[in-house]
């Protein structure tokens, strides 16, 4: 029998939070799926996401299409319980997720700044990326003959975690 690590202690217990596709954006040379999950409703404010879009536009490497980039990504605005985060991924070397996450105060949903630490996600984040890898793996990686970027970019999450 293995020795106990230590308890979680839960703030509340696990509510399912609404996770949505809110629309394929171009985000200058990129072609973006943005999504939305709020802890409060079933999206997140819309000041949240313009600043998602926003924030998008100022870490997406330039140019968009390179040997090695593709022009596609996906972003996630997360009114969450203590904060507001952006999450701006996009697609890299055949297999790689490039990321970079922002956050702000829930009182000020445009005001995203580099989020300070190391976390790259919580379990409803989680969720929509594990959704993107395995789209990703299915119409891109897994069909070699001829990978499907438009297939990809029409595949969309949406449920509840």
């Amino acid at each position: 029998m293995g020795a106990q690590r230590g308890s979680v202690v839960l703030r509340q217990p696990h509510r399912p939070r609404a996770i949505g596709f809110l629309g394929l954006e171009t985000v200058g040379d990129w072609a973006v799926k943005a999504y939305g999950i709020s802890a409060w409703t079933d999206a997140p404010r819309p000041a949240l996401v313009a600043a998602t879009v926003a924030a998008a536009a100022t870490v997406l490497p330039g140019p968009a299409r390179t040997d090695s980039r593709y022009g596609i990504g996906f972003a996630i605005a997360h009114d969450a319980a203590d904060r507001c985060f952006a999450l701006v991924d996009w697609w890299h070397g055949e297999n790689e997720i490039h990321q970079r996450l922002f956050s702000a105060p829930l009182e000020q949903p445009d005001a995203l700044t580099p989020h300070p630490g190391e976390a790259i996600g919580c379990v409803w984040e989680l969720a929509v990326t594990d959704f993107e890898r395995r789209a990703w793996l299915r119409h891109v990686l897994a069909n070699p003959e001829s990978p499907d970027t438009d297939a990809y970019l029409t595949a969309r999450f949406a449920g509840r975690v």
